[in-house]
This record gives C-alpha cells, sequence and structure tokens, in this order.
C-alpha cells in the first residue's frame, strides 16, 4: 500500500456533513494534525495482549505512509512513531523493505506495508479520519535482542508473538494472539 499516489479523503480535505458530531477524540485528531501533522494513536497493553501505537495524517500532512509499531512500551512506541513523524516533515521518504538503524534504541527497523484486510481491526481511527480505505500504512518492526525479526523462526517465541506480521493477509497469519479477533 505504500507505493502509488495518494488522494487524500480525510476529514480536512473534504467537508463529509457531520464534524459538528465529531467526538472529543476526533476533535483531538484533526487538531494534531492541523498542529503538528499527524496523531499517534496509542493502544496500550492489556489481558488480551501486546499494545501498539499508530499514526494518523503523515499521509495528509506529507504524503507519507502512516505508520504502526507493535509490542513495545506505549510510550516507547511514541517516540519511535513521533520520530517516524519527524522523519516524513524533513522530506524523508518512507517505503516498505526500508532497513533503518537507531530508530528503536541502537537496532534496525524494518518497514512493511500492511495488508488493507488488517485495517479494520488495528486502524479504526485512520479511517474515521480518511473516511475509507486505502491509506498507506507500513508496520515498523523491530528484532529481538539478538537482532531476529518475528518471521525468524529463531527469534524468541514472546519475541514472535509481541508484533503481528499484518503483512500477511489474514487467512495466512500464523494462529495467535493477533488473530484471536478473527
Amino acid at each position: 500500500m505504500s507505493g502509488g499516489p495518494f488522494e487524500c479523503r480525510c476529514v480536512l480535505c473534504h467537508d463529509y456533513g457531520d464534524r459538528d458530531e465529531a467526538d472529543r477524540v476526533e476533535l483531538a485528531i484533526t487538531e494534531n494534525v492541523r498542529r503538528r501533522g499527524w496523531h499517534v494513536v496509542m493502544v496500550p497493553e492489556d489481558e488480551v495482549g501486546p499494545g501498539f501505537a499508530y499514526t494518523i495524517g503523515l499521509s495528509h500532512t506529507h504524503g507519507a505512509p502512516e505508520m504502526a509499531v507493535f509490542g513495545l512500551d506505549v510510550h516507547a512506541m511514541h517516540r519511535v512513531l513521533n520520530t517516524f513523524g519527524d522523519m516524513a516533515a524533513s522530506g524523508a521518504v518512507l517505503g516498505a523493505g526500508q532497513v533503518l538503524q537507531g530508530v528503536v534504541g541502537g537496532y534496525q527497523v524494518v518497514l512493511r506495508d500492511i495488508d488493507l484486510r488488517w485495517y479494520r481491526i488495528f486502524f479504526g481511527r485512520a479511517i474515521g479520519f480518511y473516511r475509507r480505505p486505502p491509506f498507506p500504512v507500513l508496520q515498523v518492526t523491530w528484532p529481538d535482542v539478538e537482532g531476529r525479526f518475528q518471521w525468524d523462526g529463531q527469534a524468541m517465541r514472546r519475541h514472535r508473538e509481541s508484533q503481528p506480521q499484518l503483512w500477511l493477509p489474514p487467512n495466512q497469519h500464523p494462529v495467535g494472539i493477533w488473530t484471536a479477533e478473527l
């Protein structure tokens, strides 16, 4: 989803006739996008599973993909996503397959496209902002302490389970915590 032109259909670019019905969170999102260029949605870890966070507004403001990260502390994920927001604001081109150093501690991260079929499960607030997919979203994948990513069979089990593999269609994703909502 990260390639090709993006036609912004967000609530800032188009009046859908329901702006006066926006809830407190929707108003905060639009205000942050107007003021800063993006908003970060944070979903903390709970008894169901690991936390995650994602941006809203990078596509609107900078023509960059939205970014999502899973399995870290929400404050760490917020910092990571703000780093990507700053990169997009500085003109960096972010795309699937990129390997970047130093975004998560001293580790490399790999950016992966997210299959559109996951959007409704994870990115509801972004759908509300953009009104309809497709809008580009990249998953920021991070390695375990040995430098192994979740798709590496040698990665620690806990690490493999801390992040979904959202580049896979839901019916091809390994069964586990991330597929419980399917």
